[in-house]
């Protein structure tokens, strides 16, 4: 025990999952050598997840589970793993994310911020290291997101990418993050986005005024039978909505805001002209 590590579980969610396999594995009075047989792993794999050097995975958490014997219970680790993946995202928003993967459409309309899907690395880091420097997310909690943002965007480039419609507010492209080369990298993405075949990008001018039908982020899924579901979230919460009646009048809303916002063609302009410092 001489090279035992003290842990401190509320340094980190990292650190609270790895104390609690200590503690559920020491409450057994297995080794580490004895729980990593069980695992299938290495004792360092199992020395390192319970000091917090290395992050727990999903295959790793569901081993632990069969080994302790707390699948699908409120003791589950896979059910830790998914809250220090989630934790830091708003309520509903990990579900909501489990059937955009899935969706055959997109509808995405977003205030002061590009949309998440749309992010470059470089201006996702700006935003969450912003959120670090406030104290809102711990830096593990900020490369958490990035990677889960990673894995996000990757259902654009699936073999059968679902159709992305996105209208941003103006304030979305005005806002400057990151610094000038950022934006400019980020501006530019945009517009590669807007040349692909199965994308729309609409910006939603200042000058429509009250026009504008939504003063809130709001999503719209379209799934393979059809049906619809609507993501909405304030700074504070975020709500999965799939009763139909609020679904179909944000469907209506979105309509009359694509109708509203400028042409796509309009609106690459708009963002060349950021981009190129242009008022």
């Amino acid at each position: 025990m001489v090279n035992r590590k003290d842990l401190n579980p509320d340094s980190s969610p990292r650190a609270a999952y790895g104390a609690r396999l200590r503690r559920h594995r020491e409450n057994r009075g297995w080794t580490q050598e004895q729980l990593a047989d069980r695992l299938g792993l290495s004792s360092q794999h199992v020395s390192a997840v319970e000091t917090a050097r290395k992050p727990p995975t999903l295959p790793f958490s569901r081993k632990a589970d069969d080994a302790f014997g707390v699948a699908n219970t409120a003791e589950s680790f896979e059910r830790q793993w998914r809250d220090i993946r989630h934790g830091n995202l708003l309520e509903g928003f990990p579900e909501y994310i489990g059937l955009e993967g899935r969706a055959v459409e997109v509808r995405v309309f977003e205030i002061g911020i590009i949309p998440g899907l749309l992010q470059t690395p470089a201006y996702a880091r700006s935003i969450a290291q912003g959120d670090v420097r406030r104290g809102t997310i711990s830096p593990e909690q900020a490369e958490e997101r990035l990677a889960f943002l990673t894995d996000r965007q990757a259902a654009l480039t699936r073999p059968r990418p679902p159709t992305v419609m996105a209208v941003m507010d103006e304030s979305c492209i005005r806002r400057r993050v990151g610094g000038d080369e950022v934006m400019r990298e980020q501006l530019a993405h945009l517009e590669e986005f807007s040349a692909r075949p199965n994308t729309m990008l609409q910006i939603a001018p200042f000058g429509i005024g009250e026009r504008r039908p939504f003063d809130l982020p709001i999503y719209l899924l379209t799934m393979t039978d059809r049906s619809m579901v609507a993501y909405a979230e304030s700074h504070a919460q975020g709500h999965l909505e799939r009763e139909s009646s609020f679904v179909l009048a944000a469907l209506t809303n979105y309509h009359q805001l694509q109708a509203e916002s400028l042409s796509q063609a309009e609106s690459v302009a708009m963002v060349n002209q950021v981009r190129k410092g242009a008022p």
